[in-house]
């Protein structure tokens, strides 16, 4: 079991002067994963038995909730026996005796729990509770009676494990062609997944028995081959072939492209490439992915001499298969990166009319007319993003389509009255981007007043109305149970439908703390009144003064701009404590554990734990140095940013590259994508932070020379 990691309710609850039972040591202890934790609460309920308090069916609650973490059922089913709690926490209590019950081996005393779940919880408990409904029933050896629950439960969450159970209901039920068709879909939709090989023994028992088609392997190849487990693609592919299903050349082409995919993934790269040249003997759909394999191999080990040779053969020997797009694309693109400027023009006016119907056909404009800036053919260059505007009205690319196109004109020779303008509806039409802030420096060397981009800045309402559908969440979290009350909060704000809801839900969750719940509540339904309409009570939940305590003691410990933290932190976690990145970074400022260690030795102190990184307290400290650090060395926020994204061994081989470029012609040669679109929008929102909160009211300037990052610093 997860706990949840936010601190906002926690806060605001221990703010209020709410009577807690559990310690703060306890209750901070659950927050942050620690391995004491269960130890802590387990001293609260003797403490609170010892004087009688009032509130020991809460704290029994959590303590419970806590030896079901740890396995230990016994003790949980102690804890969760004979206790009474407040009516919101009732069916919470029902829940989590249903889990101690189960593991205890006793299903239809965990169903009876169950049902009483389902009937009083919200709709975010009900829906869990319903599975473990049907799942105790089915243990219980009551299968039609699970079939309903089942039901339900699978339509809301189709997982491996509900359409399992599922299948196993309908087949009691006497509906065998859903059984059926539940663990097919078992087998072939989650591969990975254990119940997926027990489904496929059951179909394969079956009467008649399911054989796979070809077709079929190749799909669950695929989904083992997405789900990191190659080997076991080498496996799915010999069961086919041990079934003669491949027959035809382009069966065993088909074959072939899965295998060398797999072979790469296991590091046997002849096997691979000879897969691979059976592969491009088959058809054409076949042939030219294969093709293409190879040309991505070369990109991203950065051979792109050769990278630029491949894409251009797919493009030319497949014009028609879907990959010649992309392979078409990446000509251009490596001939940019590569300086060509003018074979890159000629690409990408190759593309554009190879590939009239492209979804990268904006793309590839705005890299054409970069083409023609970088041969200071800015006349041009403007031509091109004119048309890029003017087709594709909808692109994302518009802010910077616009500004490149007034900075095309000044570089041109045209007047400040002529630029001035251009530069000033950059600002207007998207005033929160990066591109904004770039138009607004542009026009102070122009000695022209910009116009503000807000007018009023953020505004939270100190005091409001908790909705309703809020009071919940703060109860379960009075009582520890962290996970559900996040489950409570993401519940309900997924069921706002309008902004007026929204913007009640926003303010009432910043009062509360929850910052990332509010900033996505603002962004599925308040970015017309924030951007639009400049409204500075939208606009706050977009740019909060997240954590504020710790942000502005930790940022001037180290000497850092407290807005670049908030900057970061906006980018990495959108103020969301609890998010785990697939490269395990962790917390609000996504530190991953081996960079956590260095940090913790840096500053002489224990290595902490990788829960601990959960913490904001700590994510902001280690954030916050570690930031100060790259700006040390860096002295710019841009490189700070991009270092923090790339590496600092990645910020400096870009700078040695192209140091001597403008900011904004260096930023938009960033190499990595992912990096481009970090460093732009942390100096978008460190410079509207700065605007907006900054004391002094002095307008910030962004300093349009990239410096030459100190030899020395961090390096990690």
């Amino acid at each position: 079991m997860r706990w949840w990691t936010g601190t906002g309710l926690l806060a605001v609850v221990v703010g209020t002067g709410a009577a807690w039972g559990q310690s703060a040591q306890t209750l901070e202890a659950v927050r942050l994963h620690r391995d004491g934790a269960r130890a802590l609460a387990r001293q609260d309920v003797e403490a609170c038995k010892a004087s009688k308090c009032p509130d020991s069916g809460r704290i029994s609650l959590l303590a419970g909730t806590l030896a079901l973490a740890e396995g230990d059922v016994g003790e949980a089913r102690t804890l969760l026996t004979g206790v009474t709690v407040s009516e919101p926490l009732q069916p919470y209590l029902a829940y989590y005796q249903g889990q101690a019950l189960f593991y205890s081996g006793e299903p239809a005393q965990a169903a009876k729990a169950f049902g009483r779940a389902v009937e009083k919880g919200s709709p975010a408990l009900a829906s869990r509770a319903r599975a473990r409904l049907g799942e105790s029933l089915l243990a219980a050896g009551q299968a039609k009676e699970a079939a309903a629950p089942l039901e339900v439960a699978a339509k809301e969450e189709p997982s491996a494990e509900l359409l399992y159970q599922r299948a196993q209901a309908r087949r009691a039920a006497g509906n065998t062609a859903g059984e059926r068709e539940d663990l097919k879909t078992v087998a072939l939709r989650y591969p990975a997944h254990p119940y997926a090989d027990e489904a496929l023994t059951a179909l394969e028992a079956a009467k008649p028995p399911l054989r796979l088609t070809l077709a079929e392997h190749l799909q669950r190849a695929r989904g083992l081959l997405d789900a990191g487990a190659p080997r076991r693609v080498l496996e799915e592919l010999e069961k086919a072939e041990a079934a003669k299903l491949p027959r035809t050349k382009p069966d065993k082409a088909q074959v072939a492209l899965v295998r060398a995919k797999a072979l790469y993934a296991t590091g046997k790269k002849d096997e691979a490439e000879q897969a691979l040249a059976v592969a491009r003997q088959g058809p054409a759909p076949v042939a030219s992915e294969a093709a293409y394999v190879i040309a991505q191999r070369a990109l991203k080990a950065n051979e792109n001499e050769k990278a630029r040779e491949l894409m251009a053969a797919v493009e030319k020997t497949w014009p028609k298969e879907d990959v010649a797009d992309d392979a078409g694309f990446y000509v251009g693109w490596l001939d940019l990166q590569g300086g060509r400027f003018e074979d890159s023009v000629k690409s990408f006016k190759a593309f554009d009319q190879r590939h009239a119907g492209s979804r990268r056909r904006d793309e590839a404009m705005w890299y054409r007319a970069l083409a023609h800036i970088r041969l200071e053919q800015y006349g041009p260059a403007r031509e091109v993003l004119d048309t890029l505007v003017n087709t594709f009205p909808g692109s994302s690319l518009l802010p910077q389509a616009r500004y490149w196109a007034a900075r095309s004109q000044e570089l041109g020779g045209a007047a400040a009255d002529v630029t001035g303008p251009a530069y000033e509806t950059v600002i207007t039409t998207a005033p929160n981007s990066y591109y904004a802030l770039l138009a607004t420096e542009r026009l102070r060397e122009l000695g022209r007043e910009p116009p503000a981009a807000f007018p009023e800045a953020p505004k939270q309402a100190e005091t409001g109305e908790t909705p309703a559908e809020l009071k919940l969440a703060m109860a379960l979290t009075e009582a520890g149970l962290f996970s559900d009350a996040a489950e409570e909060v993401q519940t309900r704000t997924a069921r706002i439908r309008n902004p007026e809801q929204a913007l009640t839900f926003a303010q009432a969750l910043l009062r509360l703390g929850e910052y990332g719940h509010a900033h996505a509540v603002a962004a599925r339904h308040l970015w017309g009144r924030a951007f639009g309409a400049r409204a500075p009570d939208a606009l706050a939940a977009f740019y909060p003064r997240a954590f504020a305590t710790a942000v502005e003691s930790e940022a001037s410990r180290y000497k850092v701009s407290p807005f670049l933290v908030w900057a970061i932190m906006r980018r990495e976690s959108a103020f969301r404590p609890e998010v785990a990145s697939a490269a395990d970074a962790r917390g609000l400022m996504q530190v991953i554990p081996p960079t956590a260690r260095a940090i913790a030795k840096k500053l002489a102190e224990p290595e902490p734990a990788p829960a601990e990184l959960f913490s904001p307290s700590l994510s902001i400290r280690y954030g916050s140095w570690y930031l100060a650090q790259l700006m040390n060395r860096f002295s710019h926020p841009a490189l700070a940013a991009a270092a923090y994204n790339a590496g600092p061994d990645a910020a400096v081989k870009w700078v040695k590259a192209k140091g001597s470029l403008p900011l904004d012609l260096f930023v938009e040669e960033i190499p990595f994508k992912e990096t481009r679109g970090y460093v732009k929008q942390v100096l978008a929102d460190l410079y509207l932070y700065q605007s907006f909160y900054a004391k002094d009211g002095a307008a910030q300037r962004l300093s349009l020379t990239v410096p030459a990052p100190s030899v020395e610093g961090v390096s990690f």
